[in-house]
């Protein structure tokens, strides 16, 4: 008997336990963005929205970034504007990402890429990725 109430209490708290760690991994104290686009040209107003969020935020601020995915990427090579925009991104601290399936699909040479771009191998997977961690998120 005694040996069934030491069990029911440990199952009780370990399965009390887990859900309050996993609370904890979805609401995190700071507020994560992810922008999934298929333009390049809309850089521009993510990068004043994130700057426009970080000051309403405070210190609540916290991870932001930008995956861009499809045919826009044949647009990044020796683009000027979108260099300096990933620039600013980088003085920001908005990570830039491209979507490697886009990059292999228009046959586009990851060498030929600003050096400052990251890439993920799958970009709408990382969308999902992220938003499982808490990330509010945003496709245009």
């Amino acid at each position: 008997m005694k040996n069934s109430i030491l069990y029911i209490t440990t199952l009780f708290l370990l399965l009390c336990g887990t859900s309050q760690l996993q609370a904890q991994d979805i609401n995190s104290k700071k507020n994560n963005y992810v922008v999934l686009s298929k333009n390049i040209q809309q850089l521009k107003p993510v990068l004043l929205t994130a700057n426009e969020l970080a000051k309403e935020d405070g210190k609540n601020y916290g991870a932001f970034y930008v995956i861009i995915c499809g045919k826009t990427e044949n647009d990044i090579s020796n683009n000027s504007d979108f260099n300096a925009l990933l620039e600013e991104a980088k003085a920001q601290k908005v990570n830039v990402f491209v979507c490697g399936i886009s990059l292999s699909k228009f046959n586009i040479n990851p060498e030929s890429l600003p050096s400052n771009l990251e890439i993920t191998p799958n970009g709408i997977l990382y969308g999902f990725q992220l938003k499982k961690k808490g990330f509010i998120t945003l496709t245009i």
